[in-house]
């Protein structure tokens, strides 16, 4: 059986070509991505017969309208559409299932599943850990390739996941840089929508300066919503602290002041930061604690008692940490006795202690602003070491809430945010002004003279 499939341009020729376990395609809006997704999977299942292969999208109109209304006349003669069950079955046995996933519920029905290949189709719309619990379908022992696509535009829940695998390529542990690439497309690859469509790319050069750099120049560093866009993550510039907020470590001077940050979670994450305080104001987070299993926003099911047993071992070995007096910060709610022994009481018995933060959640995102906003020299007044990955990981993909405009929104991973808005608003600081601090203060160069 052939198929016509048409003339893919050289990005989704390059696409349909790879063979790497994991592919992102896109970065731009208009690139081609959902062609070459319907192209690719028709490809894989006329290829090898008994394949089994899903292709997900959030909602069931968007499956409906971007691939199915298209296959199911492109595929006339060639596979069978069953419409009950949304899937396409091919004369060799093949299959091509539809799905969508919007909700944890959604993301359950796929469990015990088995697929050879899945397609995220604009993967950044969907949770982090939707896709990690559906990827987690693609096995068997079949000789088929095991394979996932992704098709991605920056911003959106899953921004930040896309973001960290495929553009700053930042592997956790079982995670193999060799299997991902990434494959970028812009609206200028897409001929055949230029032609259709001449005025598409004005459209989008007319979009707010945020969203143009992402939709139109397919730039990651920024996304429509994001709370904190100013914060910057640059490994090409982690020893000139002008151009990144995060940072290489470096021994913290001992007259420098530490603080702890804490946020309570068992069944979500607890986060505890460590910070130091230059003599500027300017702080650093050096250490942390963060209670996650490695699925996105699920706890450890830790204890009060097997928490704070973990923050004072920590406490006692870490180098910048060990023998310092410690001022601690922490939510309010610990304080509540109602149910027996307050979380803080426990606390107190591995001798941590905390001042009640201040809860204020606008005026805190605010410290956290004016503490990342660069002065006119260059330098902001919040560092990150680079081993702080729940930071890095969590804070820069908070979305604003769609109620309260000014808020973060509270169903995302936010704990690290919560932690670190106690600590800003213990050491609160006015917006900054041009020329606050002098490239010869530059606390970096301050800490190699006094080691």
């Amino acid at each position: 059986m052939e198929i016509y499939i048409g003339t893919p341009n050289e990005r989704q020729k390059e696409f349909l070509r790879c063979e790497k376990k994991y592919i992102a395609f896109g970065g731009a809006r208009g690139g081609g991505k959902s062609w070459a997704v319907r192209c690719k999977a028709k490809l894989l299942a006329l290829r090898y017969p008994g394949i089994r292969l899903l292709l997900v999208r959030r909602t069931l109109p968007e499956i409906e309208a971007n691939h199915l209304t298209f296959l199911r006349r492109e595929l006339a003669g060639a596979a069978v559409y069953r419409a009950g069950e949304r899937r396409f079955v091919f004369a060799n046995g093949s299959s091509l299932q539809f799905g969508y996933c919007g909700s944890d519920r959604d993301a359950e029905r796929y469990q015990g599943a088995e697929y050879d290949v899945i397609f995220f189709d604009e993967a950044t719309q969907l949770q982090e850990r939707w896709m990690r619990q559906l990827a987690a379908c693609v096995r068997g022992v079949n000789g088929f390739p095991k394979r996932i696509y992704y098709t991605c535009n920056p911003g959106g829940p899953g921004h930040g996941y896309i973001k960290r695998l495929f553009i700053d390529r930042r592997y956790e542990p079982g995670e193999n840089g060799e299997d991902y690439v990434f494959i970028p497309a812009r609206v200028t690859d897409n001929r055949v929508l230029l032609a259709r469509q001449p005025e598409y790319v004005k459209q989008l050069e007319a979009l707010p300066p945020k969203l143009r750099a992402a939709w139109l120049e397919g730039k990651w560093d920024v996304l429509a919503g994001q709370v904190f866009q100013e914060f910057t993550d640059d490994p090409a510039h982690y020893e000139d602290r002008r151009y990144s907020h995060v940072i290489r470590p470096f021994r913290i001077p001992r007259e420098w002041n530490v603080y702890r940050s804490y946020d309570f979670g068992y069944a979500k994450p607890f986060s505890c930061g460590w910070w130091a305080v230059d003599h500027d104001g300017c702080v650093y987070r050096i250490a942390e604690l963060y209670g996650c299993t490695g699925t996105p926003d699920e706890g450890v099911l830790w204890t009060p008692e097997k928490q704070f047993a973990e923050i004072r071992r920590i406490e006692e070995e870490h180098p910048d940490l060990r023998g310092r007096t410690i001022h601690g910060v922490a939510d309010p709610a610990i304080w509540d006795a109602s149910r027996g022994e307050s979380i803080y009481e426990t606390a107190l018995r591995h001798r941590i202690y905390f001042v009640k933060g201040d809860n204020q959640r606008i005026p805190g995102w605010m410290q956290m602003h004016y503490r990342m906003a660069f002065d006119g020299e260059g330098y902001p007044m919040l560092y990150v070491f680079e081993n702080c990955r729940a930071f890095i990981r969590t804070v820069p993909g908070l979305l604003y809430s769609g109620t309260a405009p000014e808020d973060v929104d509270t169903s995302q991973e936010d704990h690290v945010a919560d932690e670190s808005r106690y600590f800003c608003m213990m050491r609160p600081i006015a917006p900054r002004t041009a020329e606050v601090r002098q490239i010869g203060d530059d606390p970096l160069n301050m800490a190699k003279k006094i080691f």
